[in-house]
């Protein structure tokens, strides 16, 4: 079974040769080394590149571990570029691997050597195209880029979509869509036969991996149990409004440990650092700002969620809704969680202000969609409910419920589109139907 992974490698094909590092970014395996030294691979050498030309190196595999030297990784580079008259192709797996060390050529105790000199001084070599992945958002954070001096694109690598899923999946196609929300898209459990296997493997990663990523990375020695808590606790809430200091009560309560508010929002961080979560901030759509708080977080992928809790909690209200965002984002969208105010009148004649839930506000250039994902909207009062919030929106963008059941998609009096989960994940231009 060969994965395409279209999306991906289109992109890499596109920015090929364009004189910027190309920075290949996600989650630990997602599938970042199988798109640069399997599919891109095989794409150059159709291309006419020869083996020669394509230097690749993985720095998360322990016989390279001299390589996460900077001085070694530049060094066994260049002795490689041999031909002023061919084209190399760099590829350079995990870089965050590589470590800062002491420039040994200056005084000061304070100079530093890093990935990010190794690969500034690899961009300036004429004949050589550089690409590199990394699995730490932090590659990306705003002192590295100026150091790019906007000479990096970066090509974001998210687990396998449902589509991607659906289209290699070897079962009853029925079946696709129950075994996504389950196991995720993970691509190695593809190749799992039975869900023992697939439930191991999926919790190794997160123990032998995600886990021991955040803790190396950033020095934890006593906290473990405190990050393996709160992974369970935001596993247990995706789709649920929350903040630090709620989550720091809900450690005195249910858990009788005192953890700071910031110590919270700190290992949120870490963990939306190495791609495990995200945060989807609260848009007022009638104010038109941010409200900071509470905010909402959903999981890179549903199956790793679902191993961490055990498997044993499998709302597909809330796995559906995570599923929804995570393919919103992987479209190029930048989406927010949505809420409506309105005014209204008590029994008692008073004046009342309430505020509604949009699950969705889905933003990318000048266009806006407003979506609510709902199990079912079987019945008028169900719909109703749902819709609440859409038809108090004061603007004419689309607005579309995205339900559980397959569905032949339509639209009600309001204009508002409904259409079943699969259909919407499978064509992307149903968004637009």
């Amino acid at each position: 079974m060969e994965l395409e992974r279209k999306e991906y490698l289109q992109k890499l094909i596109d920015k090929k040769d364009n004189g910027r590092v190309k920075i290949v970014t996600g989650i630990r395996r997602c599938g970042k080394s199988y798109l640069l030294f399997e599919l891109f691979t095989k794409y150059l050498l159709k291309q006419g590149v020869g083996e020669d030309q394509i230097i690749g190196i993985a720095l998360d595999e322990l016989p390279n571990a001299k390589y996460r030297d900077p001085f070694e990784l530049d060094h066994y580079i260049r002795a490689q570029i041999t031909d002023k008259s061919k084209r190399y192709y760099i590829l350079i797996d995990e870089i965050q691997f590589v470590s800062e060390v002491k420039n040994p050529y200056v005084n000061d105790p304070d100079a530093k050597i890093n990935f990010i000199d190794v690969i500034l001084g690899l961009m300036k070599i004429k004949n050589a195209d550089v690409y590199v992945t990394g699995s730490n958002s932090k590659m990306l954070s705003s002192d590295i880029l100026t150091q790019f001096r906007d000479r990096g694109d970066e090509i974001r690598v998210n687990p396998l979509s449902f589509a991607e899923f659906y289209e290699v999946y070897q079962g009853d196609k029925y079946n696709a869509w129950t075994d996504y929300c389950t196991y995720g898209g993970m691509p190695v459990t593809l190749t799992l036969a039975s869900h023992e296997q697939k439930s191991q493997y999926l919790r190794d990663l997160f123990a032998r991996t995600y886990l021991k990523d955040v803790v190396e990375r950033h020095s934890i020695q006593n906290d473990i149990e405190v990050l393996e808590d709160l992974l369970n606790i935001t596993a247990s809430a995706i789709g649920s409004l929350t903040n630090p200091t709620k989550l720091s009560n809900t450690f005195a309560s249910e858990k009788h440990m005192n953890i700071s508010s910031a110590t919270i929002d700190k290992y949120l961080g870490y963990f939306s650092d190495a791609f495990l979560i995200s945060k989807a901030e609260r848009y007022d759509v009638k104010g038109k700002k941010y409200i900071k708080t509470p905010v909402k977080y959903y999981f890179t992928d549903v199956g790793l969620r679902n191993a961490k809790l055990g498997f044993r909690q499998q709302e597909e209200t809330h796995i559906m809704e995570n599923v929804l965002y995570c393919d919103l984002l992987r479209r190029g969208f930048d989406v927010d969680v949505g809420v409506v105010e309105y005014n209204y009148k008590k029994e008692d004649g008073k004046s009342a202000r309430k505020q509604l839930e949009i699950d969705f506000v889905v933003n990318r250039g000048t266009q806006r969609y407003y979506i609510q994902s709902a199990l079912s909207v079987s019945d008028s009062e169900k719909r109703a409910q749902e819709i609440n919030s859409l038809i108090r929106i004061p603007d004419s963008f689309r607005k579309i419920v995205v339900v559980g059941n397959r569905i032949n998609p339509w639209k009600d009096e309001n204009g508002i589109l409904y259409i079943g989960i699969e259909q919407f994940l499978l064509d992307e231009k149903t968004i637009d139907m």
